[in-house]
């Protein structure tokens, strides 16, 4: 249900927010599972923290949350200036595999490459923390993506390998197998914010912004034709798969974002044609 109830007034600093006594929750939809994405509605205007985040609202209230890949089986959602509004969630488990006798090289980067994994992290980090403020972008995410490209998934979200006993980090996007040069095209609507040829561990790497908080990730290509400021939409060619950066083969890694949340593609797009 919609949040009720509630007024704005002016006061001799400024515009302030003031509640009544009655506020309810909003009724929310979308995957309530860890890795999905929620969607829900308030008063315009109206505050919504998630997760530490203030939730960035768009012009008629709407707003989207993401669930990260160990969120619990119950959520907090605050509304307004104290409404806690509960969310309950399904348990999912991951694919968990063990891998024995690998040289530590291999698991652990060489020191002299530490200081550029270092930037390349906060360069990443930096192109995801933009507030982009699109409504078309994220409605058209809303109202459903399409696959970057098509063949066997050979990787799936929330994933994890153990290597030589040690845990090594969740695989976070969907693994599409297929040969170096195969086109990728933009799944939805969104902003470059980033165009990186070669990341260490992601080599050619792009992110898409989708507004409010939400973006695509394309790692290992072996191509890019696109720029940072470029505005895509659904079906524009981003650059070619490829092995690039740490990859065993050729492939796309995507990957999907609501802030610091990492969701899971699969769950936004039809199954795999």
């Amino acid at each position: 249900m919609r949040a009720t109830s509630l007024i704005f007034i002016m006061t001799a600093f400024g515009s302030a927010y003031a509640q009544s006594e009655e506020v309810m929750c909003p009724e929310l939809e979308g995957q309530f599972k860890p890795g999905g994405l929620l969607w829900g509605e308030v008063i315009p205007g109206t505050p919504v923290r998630f997760q530490n985040i203030d939730v960035p609202l768009l012009p008629d209230g709407s707003f989207v949350v993401g669930l990260g890949r160990n969120a619990p089986n119950e959520m907090d959602l605050t509304v307004g200036e104290g409404m806690v509004c509960s969310i309950n969630l399904a348990t999912r488990e991951y694919r968990i595999s063990r891998v024995e006798g690998v040289p530590q090289r291999t698991v652990t980067p060489p020191a002299e490459q530490l200081e550029r994994i270092r930037r390349e992290r906060e360069k990443v980090r930096s192109a995801k923390s933009r507030r982009i403020e699109n409504e078309v972008f994220l409605k058209a995410v809303k109202a459903g993506l399409s696959w970057p490209t098509t063949g066997r998934i050979s990787g799936v979200y929330g994933s994890q390998r153990f290597y030589n006993g040690n845990p090594g980090n969740p695989h976070y996007g969907v693994d599409i197998a297929r040969p170096t040069g195969t086109p990728v095209y933009s799944p939805g609507p969104g902003l470059v914010t980033l165009a990186e040829p070669d990341l260490f561990y992601s080599g050619g790497t792009v992110i898409l912004d989708h507004g409010y908080g939400l973006s695509s990730s394309f790692l290992h290509m072996s191509r890019i034709d696109v720029e940072v400021g470029d505005v895509l939409e659904v079906g524009d060619l981003i650059g070619a798969i490829g092995a690039t950066g740490r990859a065993t083969g050729p492939h796309l890694d995507w990957r999907m974002s609501w802030f610091n949340q990492r969701i899971d593609p699969q769950l936004l797009v039809p199954p795999m044609p």
